[in-house]
């Protein structure tokens, strides 16, 4: 490769790795404050809802009414009052202002994972719906039309939050905490009056997808709905719009998402590794999802780049129609609640006894899920048995490895053939060079009679890229590999950076990941036909690879690395054997020629 082919791939290599700070420095994202936030909903459409779990003797007189402009509570009349109710797994806080749950703080998962000595472990529980604009169950417009004020009381596992409106209409609401991450909410409207009340168009608060910490990946945070059928991942791209995915393109960014004909199953708010899921009793009318203005989360001394992207979140509301109460008459509507870690197992579980898919959250979706979910499950039965994570990974890159072992041999002698067969096809190449298609044929049928394949090099590499495809979007969510170490990486689910060079992180493993490949793609045979400097300039392709998976998690350059030495090893031992096999063949004998 000649000096200017080695710049221009220096210059490509170094802008990769500055990439990220180029473009956070300049153009740094812009937070929607709250009244641009305010603005935006003032604009929406009104929600058609068609349906509402009514009581006996309850009906729609009243036509569904838009629900309320804005996204938050009216503001507080009085001082704050909280209660917790608390478990093995979770901290749940209850806050009056909005009669709702306030936030939920996992025992088991910290929000920062290398703490500082002087952080109390105490303080860095991963907390959920952090920084929401309104509580849980929160009813947005209902109680803008009071104060947003509720009478807090518990008793053992359950806190009831209370208040009654200006026309008699009682509004209650009771939490129970349950086990497995699990608890309920159960939403009542009374009405003890002797005349019927009106019950307005309403949003009922089902969670807000805020970030835990730092370190998440601003990309995974969103809000899923499930219809019955399909889930629904909505996050920045959709209400980004950018024409053909393109940030230059001129386009008109969404503000607000809403879908759902009564078939509103469940919605949940999600970050990198965790979710906060409600499930109404019956399918809610619509979803709306609107993004709503967060404070970047810098704590315990821990910044990233990522952090300056990590300032909205996405509040999902279940939306319902106006009704009529009719004296002496309530309706209840009740809500089962999971707030915990995105753990595949976990959730299937769940999904299965409430008969409702909770396990989609996980994203596996066509065309990678299968090998995703495969993948995971595999991951999770060897740690079961004892193994590592990080020795699993290794363990189910041999096990890959040796599946495609047979079809990478057959590749690589193939393209060994092919390459001793180049005299001849370019013979036939320069002898056809002015009939493209006979040249073709002939060399087809050349190809044929030899028993090569000019697809023999493709396939194995091919076959392989839904399991590293499934591999890289298992990696990129799998909780069970958060705060994992192996070797000098403490976290397999993040760069395993091991010390900053002037604000520059050091990670080994994908600079050990590019040697690999440069070795392999040295020992390689190169593909027939592919001019010189176009050989050189593969063989280099490598260091492009390092910039792009530089900032990947360890557990997934740990998977590459070693699938790259298992790849070399595998060119060794076939070039071994395909000499072994030479040597034992016995000499051709010279014939006589006739006189």
């Amino acid at each position: 490769m000649d000096r200017k082919s080695l710049i221009i791939l220096a210059g490509a290599v170094v802008l990769l790795l500055l990439l990220t700070p180029l473009v956070n420095h300049f153009f740094p994202p812009i937070p929607l404050t709250p009244e641009e936030i305010a603005a935006m909903n003032n604009t929406n459409a009104s929600v058609q809802a068609t349906h509402l779990p009514m009581a006996s003797g309850a009906s729609n007189a009243v036509p569904a009414a838009s629900p309320a402009s804005g996204a938050s509570l009216a503001a507080p009349a009085a001082p704050e009052q909280t209660l917790y109710l608390t478990n093995d797994d979770l901290v749940l806080q209850f806050t009056s202002r909005g009669g709702g749950l306030k936030t939920a703080a996992l025992r088991n998962y910290p929000a920062v994972l290398k703490l500082s000595g002087s952080t109390p472990a105490g303080s860095n529980l991963a907390v959920l719906n952090a920084q929401a604009p309104a509580p849980v169950l929160a009813l947005l417009d209902n109680e803008a039309q009071g104060d947003n004020e509720f009478h807090l009381t518990r008793n053992g596992n359950t806190v009831t939050a209370e208040k009654t409106l200006p026309d008699g209409l009682r509004i209650i609401k009771q939490f129970e905490i349950s086990t497995n991450y699990l608890f309920t909410g159960r939403l009542r409207f009374e009405n003890a009056t002797s005349q019927p009340l009106k019950i307005p168009a309403r949003e009922v608060v089902a969670g807000t997808a805020t970030p835990i910490g730092p370190l998440d990946d601003p990309t995974a945070l969103g809000t899923f709905w499930f219809n019955g059928i399909k889930a629904q991942n909505i996050k920045s791209p959709w209400f980004a719009n950018h024409y053909l995915s393109c940030a230059v393109l001129p386009s008109s960014p969404r503000t607000i998402y809403q879908e759902g004909a009564s078939n509103v199953v469940w919605a949940a708010v999600h970050n990198q590794f965790f979710t906060f899921a409600a499930m109404p009793s019956n399918p809610a009318p619509q979803v709306v999802i609107r993004p709503v203005p967060i404070s970047p989360p810098e704590m315990f001394g821990v910044s990233n780049a990522t952090t300056a992207y990590l300032t909205n979140g996405f509040e999902a509301t279940f939306a319902y129609p106006a009704a009529v109460l009719p004296p002496g008459k309530s309706i209840d509507t009740d809500f089962t609640f999971y707030a915990g870690p995105k753990e595949y197992k976990r959730l299937s579980t769940i999904g299965l006894r409430m008969n409702n898919n909770l396990d989609l959250i996980m994203d596996f979706s066509p065309p990678w899920g299968f090998f995703s979910k495969l993948l995971l499950l595999s991951m999770n039965g060897l740690n079961a048995i004892g193994l590592p994570y990080g020795w699993t990974i290794i363990a189910i890159t041999i096990i890959i490895k040796g599946i495609f072992w047979p079809l990478t041999r057959a590749s690589t002698r193939s393209q060994k053939r092919l390459q001793a067969l180049q005299p001849q096809i370019k013979a036939i190449s320069d002898k056809y060079a002015d009939d493209p298609v006979k040249k073709n044929q002939k060399t087809m049928e050349f190809m044929k009679e030899h028993k090569v394949s000019p697809l023999g090099s493709c396939l194995p590499v091919l076959f392989q890229i839904p399991v590293f495809a499934g591999f890289y979007y298992m990696l990129r969510n799998a909780i069970e590999l958060r705060g994992v170490h192996f070797l000098w990486a403490r976290d397999l689910s993040q760069p395993d950076t091991i010390f900053h060079l002037g604000g520059f992180p050091i990670n080994p493993l994908p600079l050990i990941m590019g040697a690999t490949q440069l070795w392999q793609a040295h020992i390689l045979p190169p593909s027939p036909g592919m001019e010189e400097g176009q050989q050189k300039m593969m063989r280099y392709m490598p260091l492009l690879f390092v910039a792009m998976f530089y900032k990947m998690s360890a557990g997934l350059t740990l998977y590459w690395t070693v699938s790259n030495l298992l790849g070399i090893l595998q060119t060794k031992m076939t070039r071994m054997a395909d000499q072994a096999e030479a040597r034992a063949k016995p000499p051709v004998a010279p014939q006589k020629k006739k006189v």
